[in-house]
């Protein structure tokens, strides 16, 4: 399931060349995906009580158009692909008029919190990317 988070930016997301720095569009999408797993009741206690924490390993992002100060954009969060120990976001940063201001896939493996290693996606979250 898609979950959409709306924003705006700040001044001080903006950079010398007068628009969102390239950083802040990482941070946009971070906060895309807390709202995912917000929504879907997966807080991070709950991770914990599962014995799991979630790690960003990689990001692929194509930025595509800039966004400004005052600009409303929706950052869109939707599962994509799941794997045994990781999961893939697919995610899009949009600007109020529909444009492609960016987008990415995230992909984020599960680790024990003993061990620090890499675990199995717990049922809880493999569920969602087969809904």
């Amino acid at each position: 399931m898609e979950v959409t988070l709306e924003i705006v930016v700040r001044s001080t997301e903006i950079d010398v060349n007068g628009h969102v720095n390239n950083a802040k569009y990482l941070e946009y999408l971070e906060w895309g995906r807390e709202e995912w797993f917000e929504r879907h009741d997966l807080h991070y206690d709950r991770l914990l009580a599962m014995g799991v924490q979630t790690v960003t390993v990689n990001i692929n992002i194509n930025y595509r158009k800039e966004c400004r100060q005052g600009d409303v954009l929706q950052i869109k969060t939707r599962p994509q692909k799941l794997g045994r120990t990781s999961f893939v976001f697919q995610q899009e940063i949009c600007k109020q008029n529909g444009d492609l201001a960016a987008d990415a896939a995230v992909t984020i493996v599960t680790i024990d919190t003993e061990s620090r290693k890499s675990r199995p996606v717990p049922e809880e979250i493999a569920r969602l990317f087969h809904d």
